[in-house]
């Protein structure tokens, strides 16, 4: 499996990522891309309550070298890249940022594949879904983190 360089434009989340701003997804740098399509997922394992608490899925992402921020909080988006978003562990669509307890820090780890074609996989799934979709198609990996602390 050949690597993905993954890049978040901050090592903490400024507010408008977060709950306490706007909450809108991030701009994710992307290099050394040889795939058919993109996938996502952003994952919080500082939930006590499960080992990968996800607050974001998008897949059947174009590949491009940067996965513009803002994306909307609907199931298929065609702005500011056209992506196809799951249902996150919140049971909303679409990104929800970091939101950790007061005087705590949290890790946030956003995981992207390169996959060899587009999914066949309906909006708003879940994420044991799209790693299914998935499997037999990832032909890059790699992931870039941050921290949220209130």
């Amino acid at each position: 499996m050949e690597k993905l360089f993954v890049r978040l434009d901050f090592l903490e989340f400024p507010p408008t990522h977060t709950c306490e701003g706007e909450d809108s997804s991030p701009r994710i740098s992307i290099g050394s891309l040889t795939s058919a399509s993109l996938a996502i997922m952003a994952v919080n394992p500082f939930i006590p309550s499960c080992c990968s608490f996800s607050p974001w899925l998008a897949w059947n992402i174009p590949p491009v070298e940067v996965i513009p921020s803002g994306f909307p909080k609907e199931a298929v988006i065609d702005r500011p890249v056209r992506a196809v978003q799951g249902m996150n562990d919140l049971g909303r669509i679409g990104y929800s940022g970091p939101c950790p307890p007061r005087g705590s820090t949290h890790r946030y780890t956003f995981k992207v594949w390169g996959l060899d074609r587009m999914l066949d996989l309906h909006p708003g799934a879940r994420k044991g879904d799209l790693v299914g979709a998935m499997r037999g198609h990832v032909v890059q990996y790699g992931e870039t983190t941050a921290l949220c602390t209130r």
